[in-house]
């Protein structure tokens, strides 16, 4: 299916989408401090800049896109069919980025939560796994 827009209309449209505060963040963020939770956005000093930073807990929410981030097995993120050289790149490029931006985190000693934007409607469910996470210690075992 080839695009409905032409090359220049497409370029604009895909120009005006904004990489924070977006409305999946927004929504995380309101649960968040719902709860109870404080937390600083997008800290500059951290690897990726990361959305959600909860500096008490030295724990970081990332929230993905979808298509922007390649969630795997996600019909959200079907790549383009059109120009596919360039989105299988930049997409390819953006999950890469991701990879390094964890571990670096975690290397670091912050704990991550990836949430991805096909997870958010379940806002019920959302808010149990965002309190297992805060609220756990990160302990997973060993001597």
């Amino acid at each position: 299916m080839s695009d409905v827009f032409n090359k220049e209309k497409r370029s604009w449209i895909m120009s005006r989408i904004r990489g924070g505060n977006t409305k999946p963040e927004i929504t995380v963020r309101k649960l968040l401090h719902g709860m109870g939770f404080r937390f600083r956005l997008h800290v500059k000093t951290l690897p990726g800049k990361p959305d959600i930073v909860l500096p008490r807990y030295r724990k970081v929410i990332l929230v993905h896109g979808c298509f922007w981030h390649g969630h795997q097995d996600c019909p959200r993120s079907k790549r383009p069919a059109t120009n596919a050289e360039f989105w299988n790149d930049k997409i390819t490029a953006n999950m890469e980025r991701d990879r390094r931006n964890k571990s670096a985190l975690e290397d670091a000693g912050w704990q991550v939560l990836e949430l991805w934007t096909c997870e958010l409607k379940d806002t019920e469910r959302l808010s149990e796994r965002l309190k297992c996470f805060l609220l756990s210690d990160g302990f997973t075992g060993g001597a």
